[in-house]
């Protein structure tokens, strides 16, 4: 009877978990709408929200490039996020729209994973090429408030990339009026947003043409010392990054809070590009003084990179 008791308190708890997730509040935006999908099923990850954002005047008689972003429950609506703030980012291409200085585009708005989000944002193959004795210390890492980093999930981002290229972009592809190629396929984030969308043009170059990367979290975990992750990317940028001919790369930092980590971190990451062949018709990088690592910053300089990317 108790085990009986335990399987039906187990079942009403995943339920209870499940009913909460999929009952979110649809975004509301001041312009363009919402299509919401919660129904994906997924055999690579755990099922999500995927927001998607179309402008004003969407019609199924032209294609648009697609946008796909990380951290999607923080892009659109301030009044419905776990810290009040938000991308704020339908408003902001709606501007460019109008100003005709970007292309047409639909945003894919992927939640993320919660607690297992940094597992399925930290780039998968630069940690697997460490040591045995540095993954565990990687693995191990806490939080200044001693949290595990992890939350005791192993690192799927391998997962998570196979989930947007094989599941959900072929979706979104079939259900939407959009450009399939490279050229008009972007991918884009904050922090291990930008970790994932780098890692994503590097593993997927054939299917991303170009990668917004905003406060990228280079170190990958909260501390810098005798921490191998850092060079860990650095490797696999030299190895990796995608053809600078049809592909395009933006980074950004500013000084505050987190992102003080980062300039020292970028400005190596940026030797790299140099080397790759990276030039400022295809890459840039941009360093801002008096902005921290908050939705509130990214917002802010949003513009420079959707119209780097995004330009006409």
């Amino acid at each position: 009877m108790f085990k009986i008791f335990k399987t039906i308190l187990f079942t009403f708890c995943l339920t209870t978990i499940a009913t909460n997730l999929f009952s979110q509040a649809i975004p509301t935006v001041s312009k363009g709408s919402i299509v919401r999908i919660d129904h994906l099923q997924s055999k690579y990850v755990d099922k999500r929200i995927v927001d998607v954002w179309l402008p004003e005047g969407y019609t199924k008689n032209k294609k648009y490039a697609v946008l796909y972003m990380q951290d999607g429950n923080m892009l659109f609506d301030s009044t419905i996020t776990w810290n009040k703030k938000s991308w704020n980012i339908n408003y902001k291409i709606s501007n460019l729209l109008i100003e005709n200085k970007i292309k047409d585009v639909i945003v894919v708005g992927i939640w993320n994973g919660d607690k297992k989000r940094h597992a399925e944002y930290f780039p998968q193959k630069p940690f697997e090429n460490l040591s045995t004795a540095q993954k565990n210390k990687i693995f191990d890492a806490v939080r200044s408030n001693n949290a595990s980093v992890f939350n005791n999930n192993a690192i799927y981002s391998d997962n998570y990339l196979k989930y947007l290229v094989q599941e959900l972009k072929p979706y979104i592809d079939q259900q939407f009026s959009t450009y399939t190629n490279a050229k008009n396929t972007f991918i884009g984030g904050s922090s291990m947003g930008g970790l994932i969308s780098m890692y994503a043009i590097c593993e997927y170059p054939n299917i991303f043409g170009g990668a917004m990367c905003m406060s990228t979290h280079w170190p990958g975990i909260f501390a810098m010392e005798d921490n191998p992750i850092p060079d860990a990317f650095l490797n696999y940028l030299s190895a990796k990054l995608p053809n600078p001919k049809n592909h395009q790369l933006y980074f950004d930092c500013g000084n505050l809070a987190l992102d003080a980590l980062y300039p020292p971190l970028q400005n190596k990451v940026d030797s790299v590009m140099r080397k790759k062949g990276f030039t400022k018709n295809n890459w840039m990088t941009k360093y801002f003084i008096n902005q921290d690592h908050s939705e509130v910053s990214w917002n802010s300089r949003l513009d420079i990179p959707l119209t780097f990317l995004l330009h006409q």
